[in-house]
């Protein structure tokens, strides 16, 4: 029979916000300063223009690329079969991720859309950018596949053998 908490004593029990540590505090105060430093600096410009990209951002991420990863995410899981190797799918999310992450930052670089104005900006030649990027793309999956690999080994070691 499970163990009942009389009524009265939950409700009597005041309750305590869960406000962590001094430095949490003061880390997460930093961190919301640091914000709205950088919020007022960047709507000091062009005001309307940032509210449109927020929204427009926002709208990609909510209407086109959530849907893109969690089919994606499905066709992965799909693909390694059954339930007990569901977990392998985050050794290929956390690549996949990151790879992605880093082609939307290097997007225009990658495309070439804006090779004159970065040369010209930087004295630097803005060739290399998607070699690097799919350079990079093949270390992260290489690595988690490794991991995966190793993690495998040294399961299958410490499992006790099978009696018949």
């Amino acid at each position: 029979m499970p163990h009942r908490v009389p009524l009265g004593s939950v409700l009597r029990r005041p309750r305590r916000m869960p406000l962590g540590s001094p430095l949490q505090l003061l880390l997460l105060a930093c961190s919301f300063a640091l914000a709205a430093y950088a919020g007022i600096r960047l709507l000091a410009g062009d005001r309307l223009g940032v509210a449109l990209w927020i929204v427009g951002a926002a709208l990609l991420h909510d209407l086109v690329l959530v849907p893109l990863y969690s089919l994606a995410d499905r066709a992965v899981t799909r693909g390694l079969g059954a339930a007990g190797r569901r977990g392998w799918t985050l050794y290929a999310r956390v690549p996949a991720m990151l790879s992605g992450l880093l082609l939307l930052v290097w997007f225009p670089l990658i495309s070439g859309m804006v090779d004159e104005p970065y040369r010209s900006a930087t004295n630097l030649s803005p060739d290399g950018f998607l070699t690097r990027w799919l350079l990079i793309s093949a270390v992260l999956f290489g690595g988690s596949a490794l991991l995966l690999a190793w993690r495998l080994r040294r399961a299958a070691k410490h499992r006790p053998p099978a009696s018949h």
